[in-house]
């Protein structure tokens, strides 16, 4: 009788994965939640190494110099790859980090161990390629790493060099750590690996060795960094699909019990619906809503594409709440907190799905009717046309662009942007009016309102019950701002008691105070926290008297005393399911 051979899931790659590098003292850090603070240089997580900057650049991590973890990440450069064998918007990054401790020789034993090694993951040596910095003028080739693959076997015709395009990494956003990186490459076709990875679709990359050596600066100039830093990256889905040697990602355990939702068709469109949904699944549980800004306008182009392409399948009733369901029930195992907000989720998905719904067909029929007129010279559409279906029937640029690239037509980008000119709000990757940690700055009447935004947070959740969760704060010297999940508007009479508790706890003079403790230990005494927020050994906790008590990392007055009578003055929706109240001290 003959072994079958073993099938991996992704819970068993993570476990293992996490395993290796506690073997070798690394300590397990949790991620980080994949919607970044307002004022980031990114929209989303992009990377493990995203929220680990400061530790990059010098500042001692509370864990050590070793660390490992798995991070959720979302890269919307990937969203029009979307529908092949190996690219999604949002998937798990293993990534293992040396904070000015060892560096490439030892990294890339690591890694060859990790992969190769019968103890481990057991892969071809003879099936994996390498790629190095080949160098430019400002920084030489890297052939400390070649002579580290060629000292581990790897031959020298299975070491390749690229440029910049290939085989630089950073930094995130305009500033920061970057350095080359050396990545590695399993070959997925049929017989003998040939040819090279640029030029070769069946390698397939699978692990990214970056090796940080310098921060660049505001000018374009490279400052080489105070220690030497090393962050790997491995995709988990691209590498059990490796192991089990399937054609495509989505055959492995959490994306097929997914797709097997939707019907036999279009397999793009399938593929592309899965991955989709899965990302909008992850930006709801982080407190995000579709919108037309920012972070928003990604999740809303997300859904709306995914909706368009269900059209393609023939489904034309609602259904992305089963997808949506059969996501969560994947991700209920290894991410709890996604599971445990099911029903928020959900409501926020079919609220946009209903939104959308009303409008596609008649923007369809919109988009076909100014298609058709062009001559048959033109092959350009309108930029006002794009507008008017963005405007008028919600359909993001995006959609239009992709509708009339399957026509062979283009669209008129800058025509599109003039006639949005007129426009209130813009989507943009970076707004200037966005807060970092949702405070507009540390002035004392910001400090206030922070301070104040915990005493209305408790006082929503005693006065409409403990399923309120706070969604997200916005905080200015002129105001506060909050968002929080609820399910309907507040009465006249909700407000006025909301007002009553609040002020009656400023007038209380209730002591602020501040403890460091373990999460557990936080939450053991009632602490709230919410955002999907996975923390690390110790947590900051801001107690106000008997009332508030928060997970937060401030800042915060000493006492309510300080802070002056309390007054809503605006309650709204913001999305399906979340509220926002605008209040004032005066």
């Amino acid at each position: 009788m003959t072994n079958e051979p073993k099938t991996w899931t992704t819970a068993e790659l993570r476990q293992l994965y996490l395993k290796f590098f506690e073997s070798k003292n690394h300590a397990i850090i949790p991620g980080a939640p994949v919607v970044t603070k307002e004022g980031s240089n990114t929209l989303f997580t992009t990377a493990g190494m995203q929220p680990l900057e400061p530790f990059l650049l010098g500042q001692s991590h509370p864990q050590g110099q070793r660390l490992a973890n798995v991070q959720v990440c979302i890269r919307t450069t990937d969203i029009d790859s979307v529908g092949d064998d190996s690219h999604l918007t949002c998937f798990e990054m293993l990534g293992n980090w040396s904070l000015g401790d060892y560096f490439k020789d030892d990294s890339i034993a690591m890694s060859w161990e990790f992969l190769t090694s019968s103890d481990w993951l057991g892969l071809d040596p003879s099936r994996l390629a390498v790629t190095c910095y080949a160098g430019d003028d400002t920084v030489p080739q890297d052939t400390e790493s070649a002579q580290a693959w060629l000292k581990l076997g790897v031959p020298a015709a299975r070491i390749f060099f690229y440029g910049r395009d290939d085989n630089w990494w950073g930094p995130v956003g305009q500033t920061g750590p970057c350095g080359p990186d050396t990545e590695i490459f399993y070959w997925v076709g049929d017989g003998n690996p040939t040819g090279e990875p640029a030029t070769n679709e069946s390698w397939l990359e699978i692990w990214n060795n970056v090796f940080m050596q310098f921060d660049q600066r505001d000018d374009g100039t490279y400052e080489p960094l105070t220690q030497q830093n090393v962050d790997t990256g491995m995709g988990l889905e691209r590498t059990v699909a490796v192991l089990n040697g399937y054609a495509n990602i989505y055959e492995i355990d959490i994306l097929a019990q997914i797709i097997q939702t939707l019907p036999a068709g279009v397999e793009d469109s399938r593929r592309i619906i899965t991955d989709h949904i899965r990302t909008a699944v992850f930006m709801a549980a982080a407190g995000l809503a579709p919108s037309n800004l920012d972070r928003g306008y990604v999740m809303r182009r997300l859904i709306r594409r995914a909706i368009r392409h269900g059209r393609k399948l023939g489904i034309n009733e609602p259904f992305i709440n089963k997808v949506a369901a059969a996501v969560i029930e994947s991700l209920a195992e290894t991410y709890g907190e996604v599971k445990s907000q099911e029903a928020i989720i959900l409501t926020i998905l079919t609220a946009e799905e209903q939104k959308f719904g009303k409008t596609l067909e008649r923007g369809l029929r919109e988009f076909d009717k100014a298609a058709l007129a062009l001559s048959d010279n033109k092959k350009e559409l309108d930029g006002a046309v794009a507008f008017k279906l963005y405007d008028t029937y919600g359909f993001p640029l995006e959609i239009t662009q992709e509708l009339a690239d399957e026509r062979g037509l283009i669209v008129d980008v800058n025509g599109f942007n003039e006639a949005f000119k007129s426009h209130q709000e813009k989507s943009r990757t970076a707004t200037a009016g966005t807060f970092a940690s949702g405070l507009a700055d540390h002035s004392e009447q910001v400090i206030k309102y922070h301070t104040t935004t915990h005493l209305l947070h408790e006082a929503l959740r005693r006065i409409l019950g403990d399923t309120v969760q706070q969604k997200g704060s916005n905080i200015t010297p002129e105001r506060l701002r909050l968002d929080f999940a609820y399910g309907a508007k507040l009465t006249d009479e909700q407000k006025q008691e909301v007002e009553e508790l609040v002020n009656e706890h400023i007038t209380k003079s209730l002591p602020v105070t501040r403890e460091e403790m373990s999460p557990d230990s936080a939450h053991k005494a009632g602490a709230l926290g919410f955002f999907g927020e996975k923390y690390g050994d110790r947590v900051s906790v801001y107690t106000v008297g008997d009332f508030s008590k928060e997970i937060c990392t401030g800042p915060h007055v000493a006492n309510t005393s300080e802070l002056g009578h309390f007054k809503i003055a605006k309650e709204e929706s913001v999305a399906a399911g979340i509220r926002r109240i605008k209040a004032v001290l005066v």
